[in-house]
Parts: structure tokens; sequence; C-alpha cells
């Protein structure tokens, strides 16, 4: 990797994709997406019979079955036995007909001849979960990777290995180990050389309310990686938003090329790891991967017009902000609820992210200043109201107001829920039974609806500890009403400023690019 000081002195230049690491390798097989995504007939190699232990193979299998895949599952060990009602095949010969998909879970060692044997039974890909390749640095390691790739290369595409595997919620595939998955299908995929990184964004997009249409975890990347995945995900009919976290690419030029026809299509989101000194060794020792210079980085991202993030919690609220928004810009903005001290930062917030929020028009001002509590409340934008108790019926009123407003393109309400606790305990009753946050999300609804302007709710709850158990579960139903119903939920109003800004940047850069 060359490290010129001309262009760290020159961020806003463009940057040769010299300057990145390159690998060479991979085949020009074109991969078979339908088999590998929704696999009639699943081969899983490395299955214990019941009552002999668990491994990762028995882990994989447990989670597709739990996780109701659809198709024909075929576990394979050379012990035999059964599971579940299945019997083990003692090897992937012994399974009649064909197979379109393998999920490897055995050594490393026995990894090629498996892999061997499902090319034969005409296999469209594998996926391998087995670790000890190249990410060890070891010539065994990485001799046994470079026979993958030689089988590969022959017609088989591989993911992996050392990963976690595929997510598809339409057809029951599943992470590893992820039996708890949402089957619900979105538009956010996600790819990541991180298994672990996946799995988490799996289960944080959960109750965060971002749908994925596949996910992908490749790890060591011997042969299908970003590069292919992108160029998949970019004609992908089910998936709206592309979203990746990447330690190293393979090919410098084949990636700036995909990643820019990628991101010219629909949002790409890039969280790149291993930037740091200490980052690039942990990377290289995790997957085999380097890093290299976030200088260049930000320069290749900006000139492709993807969206760079610099950690896996503004991914996701970045994810979510661009599955549930429109696609525009949001330029000037209102903020209704909260206290003064909120309007404030916020104020401050947009305006370094290059959002305003302007004061709203007289009228409007007198018509929300109506429905607010006395004293202490504010009609100017940001809204004050006050008061963390008033009505929804009041709030709808207000966001219908403030929507009036011409030059207002989208609403933040900042509702303190937490507050309810109190009122709870007065009356001893449950938090969840007394806080009318069904009404609250139908009064939104409703006025998104009757307006046709967006509506980004905020549900800030700082009161997080053991005696409050009951506030976080109330807030968790809460944004679930929300999102159910297309509306996306911050926890802090900076996180919801932030994602719009990123929804900003790719939509403001993509009408200049059509000028």
């Amino acid at each position: 990797m060359r490290h010129m000081d001309s262009m760290r002195q020159k961020a806003a230049i463009e940057i040769p994709m010299s300057d990145i690491p390159e690998k060479t390798g991979g085949n020009h097989t074109p991969p078979d997406y339908e088999r590998i995504f929704h696999p009639r007939r699943l081969a899983i190699i490395g299955v214990s019979a019941e009552g002999s232990g668990a491994g990762f193979g028995t882990g994989i299998f447990k989670s597709i079955t739990t996780m109701g895949f659809a198709g024909e599952i075929l576990p394979v060990n050379p012990k035999g036995g059964s599971i579940d009602g299945l019997t083990i095949f003692k090897s992937v010969a012994d399974i009649p007909g064909d197979i379109d998909f393998a999920v490897i879970a055995v050594a490393a060692r026995y990894v090629p001849e498996a892999l061997e044997a499902c090319l034969k039974k005409g296999a469209a890909g594998a996926e391998i979960i087995s670790s000890g390749f190249s990410e060890l640095d070891t010539e065994e390691g990485k001799t046994l990777e470079a026979q993958i790739k030689e089988i590969a290369a022959r017609g088989i595409r591989v993911v992996g290995p050392n990963c976690f595997g595929i997510y598809c919620p339409a057809s029951g595939l599943t992470l590893l180990p992820g039996p708890d998955l949402s089957r619900e299908s979105g538009p956010v995929a996600f790819l990541a050389q991180s298994g672990g990184m996946a799995i988490d964004f799996a289960h944080a997009g959960k109750w965060m309310g971002i749908r994925f249409s596949k996910m992908v975890s490749f790890g060591n990347g011997a042969d299908l990686r970003e590069t292919d995945l992108l160029r998949y995900f970019k004609n992908d009919p089910e998936t709206k938003v592309i979203a990746m976290y990447i330690e190293g690419i393979q090919n410098g030029q084949t990636f700036f090329n995909e990643i820019r026809e990628a991101a010219d299509k629909k949002p790409v989101i890039v969280y790149k790891g291993g930037l740091s000194r200490a980052g690039a060794r942990t990377v290289a020792s995790h997957t085999a991967s380097m890093g290299g210079s976030g200088v260049i980085w930000d320069s290749v991202l900006k000139q492709v017009h993807a969206i760079r993030v610099r950690d896996a919690e503004e991914m996701a609220q970045a994810s979510l902000a661009f599955a549930l928004l429109p696609p525009k810009e949001f330029r000037k903005i209102s903020v209704i609820g909260g206290g003064g001290a909120i309007g404030v930062a916020a104020c401050d917030l947009a305006e370094a992210c290059g959002i305003e929020i302007p004061p709203l028009a007289p009228e409007l001002q007198a018509r929300i200043d109506s429905c607010l509590p006395k004293p202490g409340s504010s009609a100017v934008n940001p809204v004050d109201v006050a008061n963390p108790f008033v009505p929804p019926p009041y709030l709808k009123e207000i966001l219908l107001a403030a929507a009036q407003d011409e030059q207002i393109d989208l609403q933040i309400i900042v509702s303190l829920l937490y507050h309810y606790k109190s009122v709870a305990k007065t009356f001893n009753k449950k938090v969840a039974e007394i806080t009318p946050y069904k009404e609250l999300v139908q009064s939104v609804c409703d006025a998104a609806n009757e307006t046709g302007k967006p509506i980004i709710a905020v549900l800030a709850n700082p009161k997080r500890g053991v005696e409050d158990l009951d506030i976080v579960e109330m807030i968790a139903l809460a944004r679930k009403e929300f999102t159910d119903r297309g509306i996306p939920v911050f926890d802090e109003l900076h996180d919801a400023i932030r994602a719009i800004a990123h929804v900003n940047t790719y939509y403001g850069t993509k009408a200049h690019r059509k000028e």
C-alpha cells in the first residue's frame, strides 16, 4: 500500500484505486443466486447424530430448522445416525439426486473434500462455516484456502470460509447462530466480512424496525466477496438499500466500478474497518485482510457517492432512515416536543449537518400556541411543548399546523414517554398500561398521512436501570408500533438528525449528478 503525503494533504482530489490493497484470484462462473439464496435441497455437512454432542454443523442445522426453512434438509456425517427424525447421510455422494446449496461445518482439513463432493452433486454454491485457513497466516491454512479457490473455479460458488453464512428471511436460511431472526423480508441488504457484525446487525434490525432482503457474511472471501455481491445487490429488485462492513478488498479498480454503479442506483452505506494501526493488525488476524488508509477511503467513497459511517450503530441508523424515508432531501425540518435544552441542541446539530430549523410562519405559530400548555411553552420552531403529558390529539394538531408551512420538508417529534413512570406509580399501574403510546402512534401516523410529510419519532429514555425495566419494555412496544407503521424511531435527537444528513448527502449529490 502506498502512502503519499500529498494525497493526505489533498483528501478532496481523486484517489487512484491502485492505492487500495489488491488481491488476485476469483473465477468467472456466474453465480446462480436463486439456488444459493432459495435452495430447494440443502445439504448440511458436519451434523452430529442425536446424543453425540453438538458442533457448528448441528448448531446451524437446529437454527435453520427453527427458522422454518421450507426446503429439503439433507444432513451429512460419516458416522451416520439420525437427527430430529431425519436420516444422516454418511457422505454427500450418498444423497440421491442433486443439491442446490450446502453448509460445510467440518474441520478445515476436510473442507476441500466436502466442497469437491458438493461440486459433483451439482450444487450452485456452498457456505463454509469452518475456520482455520488464511486468517491463521500458516502455510497449512493458506494451502487449504488455495484448494478451495481451485475447486470454486471449476463451477461452485463459495461463501467463506471462516464466516457465519447467509441470512435470507424469505427462504429461512439463517446465520450461525440465528434461530430467532425475523422471517419478515425488507429492503436492506447487508454484506460483511465479519460474522459477528452480521449477526449483531440482524438482531439489532429486528428491534429497530430494519427488515432485510438478504445478508451475507463472507469471512475470508476466498470466492464470492464484496465486488460480486455488490454486482448482485445493485440489480436485486428486493433490495433498496445496500449496507456493508468491509475490512479489505480483492481488486481495487473492480470494486471502485461496482460500488460506483451500485451507488448510482441505490444508497450504499459503508462501514470500513481496520483503518487504525491497531485495527489493521486485528483485521489481518480476523479475515487475512489489509486495512488501508482512512484518507484514501474517505476520498474513494466520496467519489462513488457512497455513505461512509464510523460504527455499527451509525450504520444501522442510516439504514433505518434510508429504508423508511422517501427518497429525497430534507433540508428544512420542524422539531416538536422535548424541552428547551433539547431544542437548542437540535438547532446546533442541525446547522452543523446542513439542516435548517426555521421559525414557522406567524399565523401557524398562533395556531400551535393555542394547543400548548402555559406557561413555559414555545410555538416558534423548535416547538417546546413544556409538558411531557400533552395528550396525543393536541400533538397531532401541532404536527398538522407545522406541516402547513411550505418550507418544512420533514418533522421530528420528541416524546418523553418515560415520565409516565411517575404517573404509573401514583396509580399503582404498570407503565405500559398507563402510557398512551398507541394513541401517540395513531396521532403521528394520521398527521403524516394527512399532510404527506414524513415524521420521525425520537423516544428518549435516560432511565435504563434495573428498577426501570418496565420503561424499557414500554419504549420497545412503542417503537414497534411506530416502525410497523413505517415511522422511523431513534433513541436520541442527534441520531435522527445525523441519519437525515446521510439521506440528504446521498440524494443531494445524486441530484447534482443528473444536472
